[in-house]
């Protein structure tokens, strides 16, 4: 696979840094299924589109819907957008924000203790079956959205996650029929006030894990046909600093066991999301441990899926 790079302006009032390089699209002749929702400049409109091969432009795909949510409950078909691919508008990348790729899904599951690297560092064995908690969907912001450094936290932490959005209606799901029901990958962050999960609401995650802009996802989401999520690397770095480095297939959980052990009693719905954890190198259990301040800049990326850069902001 070619790695390709290119400028974004991203625009808004968040955090307007130019250059930043968006790598990893896979070069090819035929159409990039890479769907992205964004705004165009001096605009409210949500619209939705597909990178072009090589990122630098996004095809517009509001004659199918202005939401990816929306356009997979419609059932439309890989195939359809590509024989629409020679009519579809263009805009550049560089002229428009870049929003969070699913907007409003019923759920966020995330699943905690996933990766082997992560429960080493923690030296807690690995877990029988999963662990399961929830964010709220007002948690997400876009791939390069501000984290707000929220003042009822002084222990926000990083976790790097490969994220999956559901394609299809699942309940009872099989495993070796579980990735039927998947749409896409995309690059997620699960921001943490460690303080609000391990001490505080009496030891709920949900406060600790859904406050505001704790849930970053993006640059968009690339559908199951272009690639193999099951052995690539995922990194996170701070400020420059590179924390975490593993790989998806460190997973004790997989993909398609998660979807079976979810659906044995929750219907997964099209753009539900599901965080799969996260590697070592979390600053909680680092030596001393280290947590996000304003100012800091989260840079998560997963290999041929996509980065995304986040900079932390008072709150």
């Amino acid at each position: 696979m070619k790695t390709l790079t290119f400028p974004v302006k991203i625009i808004g009032a968040a955090w307007k840094q130019q250059n930043l390089l968006i790598r990893n699209f896979r070069s090819s002749a035929a159409i990039n299924m890479k769907f992205v929702q964004y705004k165009e400049k001096n605009s409210q409109k949500q619209q939705l589109g597909i990178f072009s091969d090589d990122g630098s432009e996004i095809k517009d795909l509001s004659g199918f819907s202005n939401d990816l949510k929306t356009f997979i409950e419609s059932g439309t078909t890989i195939d359809e957008v590509k024989s629409k691919e020679s009519g579809l508008k263009s805009v550049k990348t560089a002229d428009v924000e870049i929003l969070s790729p699913i907007t409003e899904p019923q759920k966020i599951l995330c699943v905690g203790l996933n990766y082997r690297g992560h429960c080493d560092e923690q030296n807690k064995p690995y877990p029988k079956e999963p662990m399961f908690f929830s964010k709220f969907a007002s948690a997400l912001t876009g791939p390069y959205g501000d984290v707000i450094a929220h003042k009822i936290s002084d222990q926000i932490d990083w976790e790097v996650e490969l994220a999956v959005i559901i394609g299809s209606k699942a309940f009872h799901v099989k495993k070796e029929n579980a990735l039927d029901y998947v749409f896409g990958y995309s690059v997620a962050q699960d921001i943490s006030a460690r303080d609000w999960q391990k001490m505080r609401n009496g030891g709920q995650f949900l406060i600790g894990k859904s406050m505001d802009s704790f849930c970053p996802l993006g640059p968009s989401v690339i559908h199951k046909s272009v690639i193999d999520p099951s052995d690539l690397p995922i990194t996170c770095s701070v400020n420059g600093v590179l924390k975490q480095s593993g790989r998806t297939s460190e997973l004790i959980f997989d993909i398609p066991d998660i979807i079976s052990r979810v659906t044995e009693s929750i219907t997964l719905l099209p753009g539900d999301v599901i965080l799969t954890g996260t590697p070592s190198g979390v600053g909680m259990h680092r030596s001393p441990p280290e947590f996000l301040k304003a100012g800091d800049l989260i840079e998560s990326e997963i290999e041929g899926i996509g980065k995304i850069v986040n900079k932390v902001v008072e709150g």
